[in-house]
């Protein structure tokens, strides 16, 4: 089984691209932050396919927060100066929006459907008893 689950950030805006069979890809990296002592980044190039590359490129932006998951796959390429490097491709599978989505200015004063909520003072609330709690 070859299947890794990745949460980071954006490095750029994704780019959404057709094959000449027009099918779908958009293509973006991210940046995961190891938690050991030395705090290093690992990059991984992610390539999501038909609609979910289609919402990937309407719902995403550089800095966003993000789960992935899929096969990983080793590409070595050479750089101008002659030099190899190492690129970790992600097919994903799935991919989650962990950043909240942003919302237009005045979004909450123009919908019907959302409105803003109200705020209450500490002053409104009813304490309760933890004897009247169901579990």
């Amino acid at each position: 089984m070859n299947k890794i689950i990745l949460i980071g950030n954006l490095t750029r805006d994704p780019e959404l691209k057709s094959t000449p069979m027009g099918k779908m890809v958009c293509s973006f990296d991210i940046a995961v932050n190891s938690r050991n002592r030395q705090q290093t980044v690992q990059y991984f190039h992610i390539d999501a396919w038909g609609p979910l590359g289609e919402n990937c490129k309407r719902y995403l932006s550089k800095g966003r927060k993000v789960f992935v998951s899929g096969p990983v796959s080793a590409r070595t390429y050479q750089v101008s100066t002659g030099d190899t490097r190492v690129s970790l491709d992600v097919t994903a599978d799935d991919v989650e929006f962990l950043s909240p989505r942003e919302e237009p200015a005045g979004y909450a004063q123009q919908s019907n459907y959302y409105p803003a909520p109200s705020v209450q003072s500490s002053g409104d609330m009813t304490p309760v008893e933890t004897d009247d709690l169901p579990f």
